[in-house]
C-alpha cells in the first residue's frame, strides 16, 4: 500500500461520487435501509468543494481509496452545546473508505492525515458525528482518539458526538 493524500479537485468528483455509492450499498447490505442508504451526487461533491470546506482524498496506485471533508460550517445535525467550547471548530463530514480496502490501515491514515491539515488551517478541534448502532463507526473514531461528547436523536436518527481538541 502506498498511499497519497490530496486535495480533491473538480475532476475527482465522479470517483468520489461512485466511492459513496459503494459505501451506501454495502452498508444498506449489511445492515438494512437507513440514513447511510444514499450517497453523494457528483452535484454533492462539487459543494463540498468550497472556500469553507477542504475534500481530502487518500490514493493508492492513482486509484482513490478513501475520503473525508473538513468543513468550517457546521452540519445541520450538530448541536454545539455538546461540544468543548472553542474559537475555532472544524467538522469532519463524509468520510468514506473503498469496501473492497476497508480494515486495511486506510481510514486511520487518512483520519491522522486530515488532523494534521486541521492543525495547520489552523483549528482548535475536530468534531463530529456518526451514526448510534451497528451502521456507524462511532467505535472506529474513539479508537483513533475522539472522545464521545454526547449522544442525541437528531430528525429520527441517533448520533453520537465526537471531538478531538488541539
Amino acid at each position: 500500500m502506498n498511499l497519497v493524500f490530496s486535495n480533491a479537485t473538480p475532476g475527482d468528483a465522479p470517483a468520489l461520487a461512485a466511492l459513496h455509492a459503494a459505501v451506501a450499498e454495502r452498508l444498506t447490505r449489511e445492515h438494512g435501509r437507513g440514513h447511510w442508504s444514499s450517497g453523494i451526487s457528483e452535484a454533492g461533491v462539487l459543494r463540498g468543494l468550497s472556500p469553507t470546506s477542504r475534500v481530502l482524498i487518500a490514493r493508492d496506485g492513482g486509484e482513490i481509496v478513501a475520503t473525508l471533508r473538513l468543513a468550517t460550517k457546521k452540519p445541520w445535525a450538530i448541536d454545539p452545546s455538546y461540544f468543548t467550547p472553542v474559537r475555532r471548530p472544524l467538522h469532519l463530514l463524509d468520510m468514506a473508505v473503498s469496501p473492497e480496502r476497508q480494515r486495511q490501515g486506510i481510514g486511520r491514515h487518512l483520519l491522522a492525515h486530515a488532523i494534521d491539515v486541521a492543525r495547520d488551517w489552523p483549528a482548535d478541534a475536530l468534531r463530529l458525528d456518526a451514526y448510534d448502532g451497528p451502521a456507524g463507526a462511532g467505535g472506529f473514531y474513539a479508537r483513533c482518539g475522539f472522545r464521545e461528547t454526547g449522544r442525541v436523536t437528531y430528525r429520527g436518527t441517533p448520533l453520537v458526538y465526537f471531538e478531538r481538541l488541539f
